[in-house]
């Protein structure tokens, strides 16, 4: 699908984050650079006091928080979630370490322009502990993993991968440090390709331009 990535119409990003926030701190030193084609509009999370919010508050940007317990149920959190990303008119929504399941609405309104990253090269081990099943599977190489987001685990049309070679002494923490570091170089030069470039999708095949 095509985005605007001129000098005087970048593409529009709206990152979620639930911690640190070093991935958006990456994505936003990259849109500093007018070249790179795409700025960072709003950042949303589902909890309050991180430092995510903090960088994005340093850095002059809308941000809103929704947290689960704040509401009835998990449709109606996310139909709240939808309405203040959709408020910044994204081109690109970017889950950078938000630690929660989108809905239907989120979707159906996002479907094909929300991606997310996942520390092991999918499909393999996908869930919450990729570095450490992969670390116990005896892989020899594992990776991260960008994707576009759809209804189920980690299952969506890949769009990027890095791969990162598994150490003879490494542990869990070492292994999943080197793979974040693999991920934010990933994720920061393929939202500015696909920003530049555009990018389209066929039977789960993403290409890009």
């Amino acid at each position: 699908m095509p985005i605007p990535s001129s000098e005087a119409a970048p593409a529009r990003l709206v990152v979620l984050v639930s911690g640190a926030g070093t991935n958006l701190q990456a994505l936003l030193d990259a849109a500093a650079d007018p070249a790179y084609g795409a700025v960072v509009v709003a950042v949303g999370a589902d909890r309050d006091g991180i430092e995510g919010l903090a960088r994005a508050e340093r850095a002059g940007l809308p941000t809103f928080v929704h947290r689960v317990k704040d509401f009835e149920d998990r449709a109606a959190w996310d139909r709240a979630l939808t309405r203040s990303v959709a408020a910044h008119r994204p081109d690109v929504v970017i889950s950078a370490g938000f630690m929660k399941l989108v809905g239907p609405d989120f979707l159906a309104a996002f479907g094909g322009r929300f991606v997310n990253t996942h520390p092991a090269l999918s499909p393999s081990f996908p869930g919450m502990h990729g570095p450490a099943d992969a670390l116990a599977h005896g892989v020899k190489v594992t990776g991260c993993t960008l994707f576009l987001v759809d209804e189920g685990v980690d299952t969506g049309p890949i769009v990027a991968q890095s791969a990162v070679e598994v150490a003879d002494d490494d542990t869990v923490a070492s292994l999943h440090e080197r793979i974040k570091v693999a991920e934010r170089a990933m994720l920061v030069d393929t939202i500015g390709a696909m920003a530049r470039r555009g990018y389209t999708i066929e039977d789960r095949k993403v290409r890009l331009g």
